[in-house]
């Protein structure tokens, strides 16, 4: 028990180094209201599907709102080409042209790619107010969006791999992602 309380202090100092004021003004003028049209979590299978097509990583991530490890995870590496989309919706959410080496162990994005497929949301954990990104058709949790990002946007979207499913650019048309294939024509 002690261990676990001291693990939580730290977790809880880290949190605490990153500046709130001038990053909790930017990432607040960044969140994007959650659609009150019925549209979220529309696109959420039912529990026995979820169960049976995620993999247990991407189940506590997306449905539990874990975190995956940093470091230890499918595309904090990834420079190929394609777009990013919810790995249980499949829809759009970030294209590799605004993915950056951020140094968290996470793949990092400047922007949505499709930024009505995402809304955010305050996210008290551990007492440190952060915001959270879900995706807006299976109500999935994706990571944070912090304002300690690079030009143009300033922001940083923390995104879990679990959370996500690669295509590459070569296969968006196949894969029915036709419409982002300008995106990476030379």
């Amino acid at each position: 028990m002690a261990r676990i309380i001291i693990l939580m202090i730290i977790v809880a100092s880290a949190f605490a180094t990153y500046s709130l004021t001038a990053g909790k003004q930017r990432a607040t003028a960044a969140e994007a209201a959650a659609p009150s049209d019925g549209r979220i979590g529309a696109l959420r299978p039912d529990e026995s599907e979820l169960r049976a097509t995620l993999t247990p990583i991407q189940y506590r991530v997306t449905q539990e709102d874990a975190t995956e490890p940093s470091f230890d995870n499918a595309y904090h590496e990834l420079k190929d080409d394609g777009i990013y989309v919810d790995a249980v919706s499949g829809e759009p959410l970030f294209s590799s042209r605004d993915k950056y080496e951020s140094g968290t162990g996470w793949p990092s994005f400047t922007r949505p790619l499709a930024p009505e497929n995402v809304y955010t949301k305050t996210d008290r954990f551990l007492t440190v107010e952060r915001t959270e990104v879900r995706s807006v058709g299976a109500d999935s949790h994706l990571g944070h969006v912090f304002a300690d990002g690079p030009q143009p946007t300033g922001l940083r979207y923390c995104m879990n791999s679990a959370a996500l499913r690669f295509i590459p650019a070569d296969s968006l048309v196949a894969a029915g992602y036709g419409a982002y294939t300008e995106l990476f024509r030379k």
